[in-house]
């Protein structure tokens, strides 16, 4: 019985900061935009701040009708939205948020949160190819091109660190992690973090979505609350990414140089701060050409982090 109800709380627990965390940073994200370009729109709404702007968002989003367009694949359509948010629940069970808190533990656990974030990208390219829009579809070849591009710097990168902990496993990363990892390990952390941004399509790297080009990519023919999920879904995979990218490269629940205490507070601080930095870009850098995309991920990303394996590699070689 107490088994049953440790996994009972357990999913509750994953199932809440699966809802509360996407919707913290997309408020932030109105914040930190509004601060940085001068807007002052959100600030307002609601009084105190502008606590009130996701709530109108909300009821924007559920006031819109529901369109389908004639010639869409109507299944596939309303599947899509689906299809790109859930695999980044999934993804959350298999993050350790602290001390023995993690939803599953994993003996593959990197290779599970990495493929089912792939899944996740897929909602964009069926809501590209059901949409019966030349631009959607255009937005979901972009997504493909992407997702082919990206996944493999990201998988090389967190391959170092699984060597340099000698296993796949999420907690068991954590739990062999030393801080003189950090220095030889931050070219791999940056490549996992900049290729995530891509699979994510966040600016720079929002291509699928170029409203200059093809209006809005993918998403062009959703309304209401199917939008909304995808809204959604990008946000949670900004929680996801940086929750990854805090565990494989900087500690997760560990303090800094082995400060304790605070155990999970670490994880959620260490989060916030990347997912500022991912707010931050946006703001900062204008989005990339295709080609430039695809040049970064070739000549750039892929070989910096095979030449992070071959310095981990030396690495475990000299100090076994």
């Amino acid at each position: 019985m107490s088994d049953v109800l440790d996994i009972v709380v357990r999913l509750l627990a994953i199932f809440v900061a699966f809802l509360v965390f996407p919707l913290v940073i997309g408020q932030t994200e109105h914040k930190v935009m509004a601060h940085m370009q001068g807007r002052l729109g959100p600030m307002y709404a609601g009084g105190f701040h502008g606590w009130a702007q996701l709530v109108a968002d909300g009821v924007k989003f559920a006031q819109k009708e529901d369109i389908v367009p004639a010639g869409a694949d109507r299944r596939v359509f309303q599947l899509a939205p689906a299809v790109a948010l859930l695999p980044y629940l999934l993804v959350l069970a298999a993050i350790p948020l602290g001390p023995h808190t993690v939803g599953r533990d994993l003996d593959a656990g990197i290779f599970f949160v990495l493929a089912v974030m792939g899944v996740g990208v897929l909602g964009s390219i069926m809501a590209g190819w059901a949409s019966a829009n030349k631009f959607s579809l255009l937005g979901g070849l972009r997504t493909a091109a992407q997702l082919l591009a990206y996944e493999l710097p990201m998988l090389l990168a967190a391959a170092s660190v699984a060597m340099a902990a000698g296993t796949l496993s999420l907690p068991g990363i954590l739990e062999g992690f030393h801080w003189w990892w950090v220095p030889w390990q931050i070219v791999g952390g940056v490549v996992f973090f900049v290729a995530g941004l891509a699979e994510l399509q966040r600016p720079p790297f929002d291509m699928p979505v170029a409203d200059s080009e093809i209006i809005f990519g993918a998403y062009t023919e959703y309304t209401g609350l199917r939008f909304a999920l995808f809204l959604l879904a990008e946000y949670a995979g900004i929680v996801v990414l940086c929750a990854l990218t805090s565990v494989l490269f900087l500690g997760g629940w560990h303090g800094p140089f082995g400060a304790a205490g605070l155990g999970w507070l670490w994880m959620v601080l260490k989060t916030v701060v990347l997912a500022f930095v991912v707010i931050w870009l946006r703001v900062t850098y204008p989005r990339l050409r295709e080609d430039q995309l695809q040049k970064l991920a070739w000549t750039a990303l892929i070989p910096l982090a095979l030449a992070q394996i071959a310095l981990t590699g030396v690495i475990k070689v000299v100090i076994s």
